[in-house]
C-alpha cells in the first residue's frame, strides 16, 4: 500500500487567500489522483487582538489598510477568486471577528472526519454569505451543516474546551517562523508559503515524495 501523504494547511478562516489556497489546493490534488493525501488545517489568527463579539468591518479595513486601498485590495482578491471559482461578496461582510471560536470548531471536526467540510462552510459563510463566524450561533449552524452533533459542539463552545491548545498550535507555526498564511506543510517536512498555483503545489508534492538526500529509495 502507498503511505498517505499529510498536507498541513496553516490557515485562518477569514483569509481569502487562504480561501484561495484551498481551491487550488484542490485542483493541484485532483490532478494526481494516484496520491492517497490527508489534509490537515492548522490554526492561525491573523489578528488575535480583535475582540470576541468582533468589530466594525468597514472601520476595521479602513484601519489597517487605508480607506482609499480597499477597493483595490478587493478588486484584486475578487479576480482572484473569480478564476478559483469563488464568488467574493465583500460588500456583505459588516463584522471583523475573532477567530479562536471558528478554529476550535475546525479541531474538533477533525476528529469527527468532518474537518474540510467545515472549513468549506466558514469560508462559504464569511466570504460568499457575509455572515459572522464569530457567532456561536453561527459556529452551530455550520457544524450541524456538516454533520457534527448539535448538542456536543454547543456544549463545547460555551466553555474553554481547547482553547489553550488551538493558542498553543498558533504559537507553534510562529515558531517555525510562519507568518502569513495559507502556508503548506508538505509530509511534515516541506513548507510552501502563499496561495500559491495548482503547478507549484504539484511540484512541492513530487518534491515531497522524494527519499531525504542521503536515503536510498525503497
Amino acid at each position: 500500500m502507498n503511505p498517505i501523504l499529510t498536507i498541513d494547511v496553516v490557515s485562518d478562516a477569514v483569509c481569502p487567500w487562504c480561501y484561495i489556497g484551498k481551491r487550488r489546493l484542490e485542483e493541484a490534488l485532483a490532478g494526481m489522483p494516484e496520491l492517497l493525501v490527508e489534509v490537515r488545517w492548522r490554526p492561525f489568527q491573523l489578528d488575535a487582538t480583535i475582540p470576541p463579539g468582533g468589530v466594525d468591518r468597514r472601520t476595521y479595513m479602513a484601519k489597517k489598510f487605508g480607506e482609499d486601498r480597499i477597493a483595490a485590495i478587493h478588486e484584486r482578491i475578487t479576480e482572484a477568486g473569480r478564476e478559483a471559482g469563488i464568488a467574493f461578496a465583500f460588500d456583505k461582510i459588516k463584522v471583523s471577528p475573532n477567530t479562536l471560536d471558528a478554529h476550535r470548531l475546525i479541531r474538533w471536526a477533525q476528529t469527527t472526519g468532518q474537518q474540510n467540510d467545515i472549513v468549506e462552510r466558514l469560508f462559504a459563510m464569511f466570504f460568499v454569505e457575509g455572515r459572522d463566524i464569530g457567532d456561536p450561533a453561527t459556529l452551530v449552524e455550520a457544524a450541524v451543516e456538516a454533520g457534527m452533533d448539535r448538542a456536543i459542539v454547543e456544549r463545547l463552545l460555551s466553555g474553554e474546551a481547547d482553547v489553550d491548545s488551538v493558542r498553543e498550535e498558533i504559537a507553534a507555526a510562529q515558531r517555525l517562523g510562519v507568518s502569513g498564511v495559507p502556508f503548506f506543510i508538505i509530509d511534515g517536512r516541506l513548507g510552501v508559503s502563499g496561495a500559491q498555483p495548482a503547478g507549484v503545489l504539484q511540484s512541492a508534492i513530487l518534491q515531497a515524495l522524494q527519499p531525504p538526500e542521503g536515503e536510498a529509495s525503497a
